[in-house]
């Protein structure tokens, strides 16, 4: 009985470390890419990215309130939603790759969606409305990707 186990069990732990290790390397290429894109230090700040029943509130904070990166978050933000709101999705794709889940219907379908940008405590927000159920569900798979893809840097909710 034991070694029926460890011949079922043994397999299941290798795969599951792969996964892991696939994971992380992905997680790390991301990170790279994005330190190319993203002007203000990722190792200072955190992502979250909160789904809601109209779409979701993606807001970027400085862990140390650092004036600079502070700054260098909110312009980078609001230069993003402006680009969003435009159908310009060249950063993210450059960051997580032009299959990022959910990226194509966004960019088919920004005219029916609100993005707007706010300065919030720590950092920036943006906000992205839609009365399209398909799009609500495109921005919480864009959402869903953005967490996995920045592993510790981001977070699902607030």
């Amino acid at each position: 009985m034991r070694i029926l186990a460890v011949i079922v069990i043994a397999p299941l732990l290798f795969v599951s470390g792969c996964a892991d290790g696939e994971t992380t390397q992905r997680q790390a290429e991301v990170a790279e890419a994005g330190s190319m894109v993203m002007p203000f230090d990722l190792d200072r700040s955190t992502h979250i990215f909160e789904k809601t029943d109209f779409g979701g509130i993606q807001v970027v904070a400085s862990d140390d309130g650092d004036v600079e990166q502070l700054r260098l978050i909110r312009d980078h933000l609001a230069e993003e939603a402006e680009r969003f709101s435009q159908g310009d999705f060249h950063d993210p794709a450059m960051i997580h790759g032009d299959d990022m889940a959910g990226m194509h219907a966004l960019v088919m379908g920004h005219d029916r969606i609100t993005i707007t940008y706010r300065d919030v405590d720590r950092g920036g927000e943006i906000r992205w409305e839609s009365e399209d159920l398909d799009l609500i569900q495109a921005i919480h798979d864009w959402f869903d990707a953005q967490v996995s893809d920045h592993g510790e840097h981001a977070q699902a909710h607030r």
